[in-house]
């Protein structure tokens, strides 16, 4: 494959989550010939929901998904917030936490997004799943790679869309260590049974030093679970042991009450678990010569900012943007950086206020936390969080001629 089979050239893209998609369905738009390659043998489903805010709910628009996002918007109503005792400290807005705008940012299962955008690429798009880039050669005017099942490709320009714990980026970068900034806590999430009646709502435990949770979606009969607890160090030892990860979360959650002891038993047997550490990535630049990188794996922020989804669609459009507007992919990936780097660094600041939030790591700072949400309103925010909106995004190029 080469650039004489498109207007614009051939791109690889890795991973095929919420980054990797949306950065080819806006590279196709602009007439590139994109491939998207999946370790996973599909479309990767499930996980806690998602939030979409701010400028991310714009990208969305222009791609026509906001209709679909906005029918699959969850609509918490309730977050309660226990003691260690499971009595209530306090109920508030799940917004007037997370910082999110009632009426205009939309949250929604993390599997129905990535659902939606695959199907905006999928019929205009190749899709190889059950394979991964091995090697990678670069050399003057394209790139040479090697995948996992053998077959060898060219491609003008390979993008790494591949999470957190990015492949791509550890084979073109180096070792995620360097890149890698520990917030101080690990996590578990799986479901289980919504044996507790809850609607709409999330209830959130805390002990200094641990949380819990259990999210209901809707109305059925299944609850999303989580926990939560400080460990100084990453454990990268554990990150690829799952029986470690589940022995390492019960021991710490070994001692307490509510229904902790419920939970370890549900996450004992889950087929769904999934366990990482609370972290950010931190790259001193986002490419390195025909490589570039985009959303987790560029810049994960962590979920304490609510803002992976949203970083990953800003940057996808602002990456297709720049590679659609500059003839030379240096420029491109440079303007891509220049222009998108004060956004993404302003959001992973945000992570404090989520981590002051949600896991107060003495008995002192868990008080201050519940007296500051007894002052918090039980109805939805107007506006959500300035970060969110501190992008004003550059008109969509489709509509011109030879560009779409």
């Amino acid at each position: 494959m080469n650039a004489s089979t498109a207007s614009k050239g051939t791109v690889l893209v890795s991973g095929a989550s919420i980054a990797g998609p949306a950065v080819a369905f806006w590279l196709h738009r602009y007439g590139f010939t994109v491939t998207v390659v999946e370790k996973a043998t599909g479309l990767r489903g499930g996980g806690y929901p998602i939030d979409v805010r701010g400028t991310a709910v714009e990208v969305a628009r222009r791609m026509g998904i906001l209709p679909q996002l906005q029918r699959a918007h969850v609509e918490l109503r309730r977050m309660t917030f226990l003691d260690a005792d499971g009595g209530t400290a306090a109920v508030v807005h799940p917004r007037a936490v997370a910082g999110g705008a009632g009426g205009h940012d939309v949250e929604v299962p993390r599997g129905d997004l990535a659902d939606i955008l695959y199907g905006t690429v999928r019929d205009e798009v190749e899709f190889v799943f059950d394979d991964s880039i091995d090697t990678l050669t670069e050399h003057e005017h394209g790139v040479d790679v090697i995948f996992r099942s053998g077959a060898r490709r060219e491609f003008d320009l390979v993008l790494g869309a591949d999470g957190l714990h990015s492949h791509t980026r550890e084979l073109v970068l180096g070792p995620e260590e360097r890149f890698h900034r520990h917030l101080g806590h690990c996590f578990a999430i799986f479901t289980m049974p919504n044996t507790f009646g809850l609607s709409h709502e999330v209830l959130i435990w805390n002990t200094p030093g641990r949380a819990a949770a259990l999210y209901a979606v809707g109305d059925g009969g299944e609850l999303h679970a989580f926990l939560d607890f400080t460990h100084p160090q990453p454990p990268y030892e554990f990150l690829r042991d799952p029986e470690a990860q589940r022995d390492l979360v019960t021991a710490v959650f070994a001692d307490d009450g509510w229904e902790i002891p419920a939970m370890l038993c549900a996450m004992r047997d889950a087929d769904d678990r999934f366990f990482d550490t609370v972290s950010q990535i931190h790259l001193p630049r986002w490419s390195s010569g025909r490589v570039a990188f985009v959303g987790d794996a560029a810049y994960a922020p962590s979920f304490l900012t609510g803002q992976g989804s949203s970083l990953a669609l800003v940057g996808a459009y602002m990456l297709a943007h720049s590679l659609a507007t500059h003839r030379d992919h240096t420029e491109a990936f440079a303007a891509y950086e220049r222009d998108t780097r004060g956004f993404v660094e302003l959001n992973q600041s945000q992570a404090g206020n989520g981590d002051a939030a949600l896991f107060p790591t003495t008995a002192e700072a868990l008080e201050r936390r519940n007296n500051a949400l007894r002052a918090l309103t039980t109805s939805p925010p107007r506006a959500g969080r300035a970060a969110h909106t501190a992008l004003t995004l550059p008109e969509d190029l489709g509509d011109r001629p030879g560009t779409g």
